[in-house]
């Protein structure tokens, strides 16, 4: 019973305790907790860890902006829809067919790039009207912005002639909260 009772003792003073050195370590354990309960939830919904991406580029302007962060849900867990006609009652950031997170050439390297899945070629089909044929079956993708981006992915340097394979693709673009990523941006790279 005595145990007990210095137990609940030690917590109290853990609890409201006013010391720098206690203060500061019921913060850090508050913020470690808070990080694993978001990890977990993450986990739970959107199948990943960290689903959470910030966008560096005007190439999805209008719809998603340098500095948005974007939530990510895992491959797995969904299948991709196309900007094709049959798909024209799906829409997602105010067009048809998915935002895609790719690993350009499936390198763990380099930044990925999100941009929408156009449509989907078989090999040896045209990725385009009058252009090569795929090497292989996968996405031809592009981002929204009309400025910047006139043409397919696999017409410039991103994804030069081949098409997005399934198995380079993060995942799906979901949701995005303007602005926070920011920060994430102005911190170095590790």
């Amino acid at each position: 019973m005595k145990n007990i009772m210095n137990l609940k003792n030690a917590i109290n003073i853990f609890r409201n305790s006013d010391q720098l050195w206690i203060s500061l370590t019921r913060d850090i354990l508050t913020v470690i907790l808070a990080v694993l309960i978001f990890a977990f939830l993450s986990q739970i919904v959107f199948g990943m860890w960290a689903p959470m991406v910030a966008v560096e580029s005007g190439s999805m302007e209008p719809h998603m902006n340098i500095g948005d962060i974007v939530f990510i849900e895992n491959i797995d867990r969904t299948v991709v829809i196309t900007n094709q006609p049959d798909n024209e009652n799906y829409s997602s950031f105010k067009n048809s067919g998915d935002v895609i997170l790719y690993r350009p050439y499936g390198k763990k390297d380099v930044t990925p790039i999100i941009h929408r899945a156009m449509y989907y070629v078989q090999k040896g089909e045209p990725m385009w009207t009058g252009g090569p044929p795929a090497p292989s079956s996968g996405y031809i993708t592009k981002g929204d912005n009309l400025v910047t981006n006139t043409h397919f992915d696999q017409q410039g340097t991103i994804s030069y002639h081949i098409p997005v394979k399934d198995e380079w693709i993060i995942g799906i673009a979901r949701y995005r909260i303007p602005y926070v990523g920011y920060i994430r941006l102005l911190l170095p790279k590790f």
